[in-house]
């Protein structure tokens, strides 16, 4: 429904009044470009190529036009108030139309309906993704999340890197959860771990290892195999468009091939974690969890855990339960659980049939660093909480998905020095998470591309793992024997897929820290 002018004067007092006490719902801003008031709003961003203009629905609407492909990207901008909001989600909707958009050079150019929030741990650019070519008016609707430490936040409409005509309406952007209540008095004593040794350390691993690879790491001396419970790939897989039996046989042929290493595991001491890479639904095209947008998906995660759970209760080379991998939530229908009540709901299953296994919770979006100091935690003991640590991420996957010119580590990226400290600064916000809750915090997943330029892959992974063990963190390679672009068992050349010869300097990294293990 359109606004009245009335109606958005009010929500320019609204954008300049938010108070702390923000609740879910409260408009941060709102424009539908129509009536005097938006022509003031918008007169800074006018010019030649963005105008307000009438449209063919009888309105306004803010249209922006980019002809050269060369030149700067063309914007138009809403400021938000960043120290209010900070550590909330919001939710940004609105109505795009374009015509004759050219293939974007990279895939998060394009149309943009982009935040883009600053602050001491760095740059966040999320955004929906939109297609090139020529389409008539269709919805823009996301949530994004804004770092607790936030000082400066800004939502951007435009073209970046293509050419063509865009037209933008009805921008609505509000509160869609509040930020974290600030902790209790934290309990006394040591943090749970679920084990008894000083420190958990290994790899994610490859779905499909046989006995000789678990031989192969455990001569390595590690104590420790994250064991990722995934259909076919990440993150899209057949589960996007299986039904439930079929994800329920995947899951239990998955399951029967873990039972069968169970013996080679527990002669060589390597604890078991548990990790539902590939949940029930698989993921949408935004790489949201569809376990949040269909109660369905819901019921067969609750009932698979319970399945989990029975089936090894009384295992003990199995250290804990990773309950979803890198959950994405996106917009959260009203009659479906958000993950911190799914999560609830969930450890309530398990804890009916098993009360001594750890169980492992990531934050949302994405699992990284952010994702969990934004993480309310929930309201049971055995829990320990983790983190994937794959920042930055331009440096970490460079040549992965697109090509660019080689990044080195150290060195500047992303107009930022990174080094040692610039990483201890990064992760200091999880220490300091850690710290307020009193809880044990365990690093699923880091990595980086083994075609890094130089010798930047090792020096990055020393610098991390330094940090980790500085910390008392559990720690897991991503990954052992899945992907060979991870692999510390190939050189650095991204053609060469056999073996190095004798082992890389990143793979005696990690044995020097795993002789260190007990088991």
């Amino acid at each position: 429904m359109k606004l009245n002018s009335f109606t958005l004067l009010f929500s320019f007092l609204v954008t300049l009044l938010v108070t702390e006490a923000i609740e879910k719902g409260d408009i941060i801003s709102q424009h539908n470009f129509d009536g005097s008031a938006e022509q003031t709003y918008w007169t800074a961003s006018l010019g030649p190529l963005v105008q307000l203009v009438t449209t063919d629905r009888g309105n306004q609407a803010l249209r922006i036009e980019r002809n050269q492909p060369n030149g700067a990207s063309i914007w138009a901008t809403v400021s938000l108030p960043a120290f209010t909001l900070s550590g909330s989600k919001i939710r940004i909707r609105a109505l795009v139309k374009a015509v004759n958009i050219s293939t974007p050079p990279k895939p998060w150019n394009g149309i943009k309906v982009m935040l883009h929030t600053q602050g001491p741990s760095g740059d966040n650019y999320p955004q929906q993704n939109l297609p090139q070519g020529t389409f008539d008016w269709r919805s823009v609707d996301y949530v994004a999340s804004i770092p607790s430490d936030a000082r400066q936040a800004t939502l951007r409409l435009g073209l970046e890197a293509v050419t063509g005509m865009v037209w933008f309406d009805d921008l609505l952007i509000t509160v869609y959860s509040k930020p974290r209540p600030p902790p209790p008095p934290p309990p006394t004593g040591l943090p749970y771990k679920g084990h008894n040794l000083t420190r958990l350390r290994g790899a994610m691993i490859g779905a499909n290892l046989k006995e000789k690879d678990f031989r192969d790491f455990g001569s390595w001396n590690a104590n420790h195999v994250r064991w990722q419970l995934i259909w076919g790939g990440f993150p899209h897989s057949p589960a996007d468009n299986a039904d439930i039996p079929a994800y329920e046989a995947w899951l239990e042929s998955a399951l029967q091939h873990l039972d069968s290493m169970l013996p080679v595991c527990r002669e060589l001491g390597l604890h078991i974690l548990v990790d539902l890479h590939t949940p029930p639904g698989g993921r949408n095209d935004e790489n949201e969890c569809k376990l949040f947008k269909e109660k369905r998906f819901q019921d067969a995660f609750l009932s698979l855990w319970e399945k989990i759970a029975r089936r090894y209760k009384n295992e003990s080379i199995i250290w804990g339960y990773d309950l979803v991998n890198e959950p994405v939530e996106g917009v959260v229908p009203d009659d479906i659980m958000d993950w911190h009540d799914l999560a609830i709901a969930t450890i309530q299953r398990i804890r009916a049939i098993d009360s001594e296994h750890a169980i492992i919770l990531e934050g949302t979006p994405g699992g990284g660093p952010g994702a969990l100091i934004d993480l309310q935690p929930v309201p049971f003991d055995k829990i320990v909480y983790s983190f994937h640590m794959y920042e930055p991420g331009t440096f970490t996957h460079q040549n992965v998905y697109y090509d660019v010119t080689p990044i080195s580590y150290p060195g500047v990226i992303d107009g930022k020095m990174w080094d040692k400290n610039e990483l201890r600064l990064n992760m200091k916000r999880v220490l300091d998470w850690q710290r307020a809750y009193n809880v044990h915090i365990y690093v699923g997943e880091f990595s980086a591309i083994r075609w890094a330029p130089g010798n930047s892959a090792y020096e990055y992974l020393r610098d991390v793992i330094d940090i980790f063990e500085e910390n008392e963190w559990d720690w897991a390679y991503h990954a052992f024997r899945e992907w060979a672009g991870w692999s510390v068992e190939h050189t650095g050349d991204k053609y060469n897929t056999q073996h190095a010869p004798i082992p890389t300097n990143r793979q005696i990294l990690l044995m020097d820290w795993f002789k260190k293990n007990q088991h």
